[in-house]
């Protein structure tokens, strides 16, 4: 797939995104890269067997205190390559991109991993 058919699908992944979540997200960036560095894959601890599709680096809302400002944004990676090499499909990939875009959101509003694992499917009715 190319590179603008993948950010089309993360766009279509954040327009799904109520507009009450929306209007709260703020200070991070969205970028797609092909594949996770090895300083990011350190990070998180991922064993051997694991896959990244998504990653959220930064402080989340929950964490912010009066004094947070002046900081660089959040970021939240999305990786293409490993996505696309996990599914079967374009439907598949759209499906596990929208799963990701929300995961990491819901991260970035401070959910656990457990949390995160489900937020789309809470919250997206497709």
């Amino acid at each position: 797939m190319t590179r603008e058919n993948f950010e089309k699908l993360v766009e279509e992944g954040l327009d799904l995104i109520p507009e009450e979540f929306l209007t709260k997200l703020d200070n991070v960036a969205i970028v797609i890269e092909d594949e996770p560095t090895e300083i990011q894959i350190n990070k998180v601890h991922l064993k051997k067997d694991n896959v990244l599709f998504g990653l959220y680096e930064g402080v989340p809302k929950i964490g912010r205190g009066a004094g947070y400002g002046n900081v660089l944004p959040d970021k939240i990676t999305i990786f293409q390559k490993n996505i696309e090499a996990y599914a079967y499909s374009d439907e598949e990939i759209r499906m596990k991109v929208r799963d990701t875009v929300w995961h990491e959101i819901a991260h970035h509003f401070g959910s656990d991993e457990s949390g995160a694992q489900t937020a789309g499917k809470r919250l997206i009715k497709i």
